[in-house]
Parts: structure tokens; C-alpha cells; sequence
């Protein structure tokens, strides 16, 4: 099995993150706070949920891929020789 990576945000969807924490923290707990601050618990979010949060869309995606080709060997097969098989 390959060495599997850690979860790594774009620039911009970290910039949005941090963003998103600094709002949540004055909307929600009336606290100021700043760039790295909102960058560190960004950061520890994704360490520690990440992984669990990722581990249930894979789970869900190979559900769907599952569910969706469940019939796929009955729906595309096609006999072979179809003539050959009714002559005998």
C-alpha cells in the first residue's frame, strides 16, 4: 500500500479557512483574533478531523460507485454467439 499524504489546503482555500475562522470566533464567541492564531487552529483542525472527515467521503464515494455498479455485469453483458447458441 502507498504512503498515503497529509491533507494539504490551496493557498486560497486556506486564506478562505482562516477567513472563515477569524468570523466565526467575533460572530460567535466575541473574540478578536488574528491571522496565525486562526492559521494554528486551522492547522490542528485538519490534523486532527481531517483524516476522519476524509475517511467518510472515500467511504461514501466507493458506497455510490458500489450502488451504481452493482448491475454492471448484467447490464452490459451480451452473449456470445447468439446464432450458434440457438442452432444447438
Amino acid at each position: 500500500m502507498r504512503k498515503k499524504s497529509s491533507i494539504a489546503l490551496s493557498d486560497a482555500a486556506r486564506k478562505q479557512a482562516i477567513g472563515a475562522l477569524k468570523q466565526y470566533f467575533a460572530a460567535n464567541l466575541d473574540e478578536e483574533i488574528g491571522d496565525l492564531k486562526a492559521g494554528l487552529l486551522l492547522d490542528f483542525v485538519v490534523s486532527e478531523l481531517g483524516p476522519s472527515v476524509y475517511n467518510q467521503a472515500i467511504a461514501d464515494a466507493r458506497a455510490f460507485f458500489e450502488e451504481r455498479t452493482g448491475d454492471l455485469a448484467a447490464i452490459c453483458y451480451q452473449d456470445e454467439f447468439p446464432t450458434s447458441r440457438r442452432k444447438a
